[in-house]
């Protein structure tokens, strides 16, 4: 069985960047839907329970067909938003570090072109979806993805990705996506995502 994962900090924590009531509708329902939905359309499959949810998503293949579909939703979104949380912080360092840092610079120049790109992405994601910086091919590449698929469902390793769905940001920002983007960059985890490049570059 899935369960919810608790947040690694309060849901106030975030102020005034994301606002406490977001934090709460979006772990506590949304997350939470997505685990309760998981769980029922694989109701029976053992097997398949008692996998990581990062190995279930890999292997889409063994979830029988009539629940794939349920499956690829909704524990995309268990996925997707356990990482979310852990990418975010009440203590942002504000700018990468070490080996990210060196990173970011190779593929991007600088982090403010880098920030631009990312941004771009995110804005142009059509509807509901994310924007990712992943690990591929020996180099940083930013991508984005519809609903809640994962950069895991095509074996791409995402090291930092923001939820662009509407539940994420339209309490506090309303329509204004663009303004999201800007103070989120303000509670980016940047040792968690060096952490996630360490281990996408031993994997």
């Amino acid at each position: 069985m899935f369960s919810l994962p608790d947040l690694p900090y309060s849901y106030s924590a975030l102020e005034p960047h994301i606002d406490e009531e977001t934090m709460r509708i979006h772990h506590d329902k949304h997350h939470a839907a997505y685990v309760e939905n998981l769980n029922k359309a694989l109701e029976g499959q053992e097997e398949l329970l008692s996998m990581q949810i990062e190995e279930l998503i890999k292997n889409l293949d063994k979830v029988p067909e009539n629940v794939r579909t349920k499956v690829k939703n909704n524990g995309g979104g268990h996925l997707n938003h356990s990482f979310f949380w852990q990418i975010m912080t009440p203590d942002s360092p504000k700018e990468p570090k070490g080996s990210l840092m060196e990173e970011i610079r190779r593929s991007f120049g600088n982090l403010e072109t880098f920030k631009e790109k990312f941004a771009e992405a995110a804005l142009g994601r059509f509807g509901s979806g994310w924007a990712w910086l992943i690990w591929e091919n020996a180099e940083l590449k930013i991508v984005d993805s519809p609903n809640q698929d994962s950069p895991l469902m095509e074996n791409k390793f995402p090291i930092l990705g923001l939820d662009v769905w509407e539940h994420a940001y339209y309490l506090k920002y309303q329509n204004r996506r663009a303004d999201y983007i800007k103070a989120w960059w303000n509670v980016v985890n940047w040792k968690k995502v060096e952490a996630m490049l360490a281990s996408a570059k031993s994997s």
